[in-house]
């Protein structure tokens, strides 16, 4: 594969490590890196790589500032700062999210609006949310502004849907604290749903500002199509799907086993979740919201003094970049599913979790990368855990 000119401002913005690289190489540098941590615990299979590695990211995030001039300018920080590094157009972005994000400089400037001052806490827009669905092609804008009051809002927004009228809805968030957070607590919908869908594994998907979808949905099928094939369901298996978001891995698997329970903290997320099992009849999958770690502890415990209750067979975990905690871990082991299914977004914390799970009577019996970042370091990961039988 040709390489693609570099983008001009890769050294500042600090997200494509990879810049130069070709796809091929980048291939077999995460594999490598994957291999060098895993292959002393079981296989490291080949890593599958994307057909096409540009404009992946279904999720874009601007931030907006000023120039020194006084220019509205949009971007990205720059890597271990807050400073705004301006950003026209990325190459593993959306590129109609960037082109919605340019019309949105041009009209600020138009309307004369004020950019938020993260130093004195002053101005009104702050950053721009936008989410499409490559497979619906619905787009939703989240607006956040460090003020409820959004002076000539209707007007800016008429403004912007006769320039995109592809946009499907509209949210405004208020963020008001002084945070580094993205969004605030409050937010209304002002034009559309307030949320869009999408289809993912032959199921529909809701999606609003604050739920996780993965980035790059391309690569997430042949992730949780791989993830199953793997768990090598038998039909009958009660599983339990840790850190679940928005019921993706969940509602993919009910299709294979006999039930599901999704775990998850993030109360927008569960309540999509929820939907998203109505949405597509499935009736063989509850959702939790609670913390995943917790939520283990207390089934651990319960299913001790109750024989009746069913500990899972399988236990499914796609947990943050940092990993699973020993809180829920060691409930996991106490309950002895048959199979652990991990799907990892940082080989350093999967290695670290799988070490911990091998001193506790299971066996690491594969890793399956997966490029769901290309042009980034990120490697994704699948491993396949068993109980050993004593």
């Amino acid at each position: 594969m040709t390489i693609k000119e570099k983008c001009p401002v890769h050294k500042k913005c600090g997200g494509c490590h990879y810049q130069g690289i070709s796809y091929e190489e980048q291939l077999k540098i995460k594999e490598k890196m994957i291999g060098k941590l895993m292959s002393k615990y079981c296989k490291v299979y080949p890593i599958i790589g994307m057909d096409d590695p540009y404009h992946y990211r279904n999720k874009v995030h601007a931030v907006f500032d000023r120039d020194r001039r006084g220019n509205i300018i949009s971007g990205v920080y720059r890597e271990g700062t807050h400073e705004v590094v301006p950003v026209e157009s990325c190459m593993i972005e959306d590129q109609l999210a960037d082109k919605i994000i340019g019309t949105i400089r041009k009209l600020a400037k138009s309307f004369k609006m004020k950019t938020y001052d993260e130093d004195t806490g002053y101005g009104l827009l702050r950053h721009v949310l936008i989410k499409r669905g490559f497979q619906t092609g619905q787009v939703m804008v989240v607006i956040v502004t460090g003020s409820p009051v959004f002076p000539s809002r209707n007007n800016f927004i008429k403004a912007l849907l006769k320039e995109h009228p592809e946009i499907t809805t509209i949210v405004h968030n208020i963020n008001d604290k002084r945070t580094s957070m993205v969004l605030g607590d409050r937010e209304k919908a002002i034009y559309g749903k307030g949320y869009i869908e999408d289809i993912l594994c032959g199921r529909k998907f809701r999606i609003s500002a604050k739920s996780f979808y993965q980035v790059n949905p391309v690569q997430t099928e042949v992730l949780y199509k791989k993830a199953m094939e793997v768990a090598g369901f038998a039909g009958k298996e009660h599983v339990i799907d840790a850190y679940c978001g928005i019921g993706t891995i969940g509602l993919v698997a009910s299709d294979y086993v006999e039930s599901v329970i999704g775990v998850e903290l993030n109360r927008d997320a569960v309540r999509d979740a929820i939907g998203n099992a109505k949405g597509n009849q499935v009736k063989n999958v509850r959702f939790v919201c609670d913390d995943a770690g917790k939520f283990m502890v207390k089934m651990a415990t319960a299913a001790k003094k109750d024989s009746e209750i069913r500990v899972p067979d399988v236990v499914i975990l796609d947990p943050p970049r940092s990993g699973s905690d020993e809180a829920f871990l060691s409930s996991m082991v106490t309950m002895g599913p048959k199979k652990v299914v991990y799907v990892s977004c940082n080989p350093i914390t999967l290695e670290r979790d799988v070490k911990w799970l091998e001193k506790k009577g299971y066996k690491a019996q594969g890793v399956w990368p997966v490029d769901m970042f290309p042009f980034t370091t990120h490697a994704e990961s699948i491993c396949l855990m068993t109980r050993v039988e004593k």
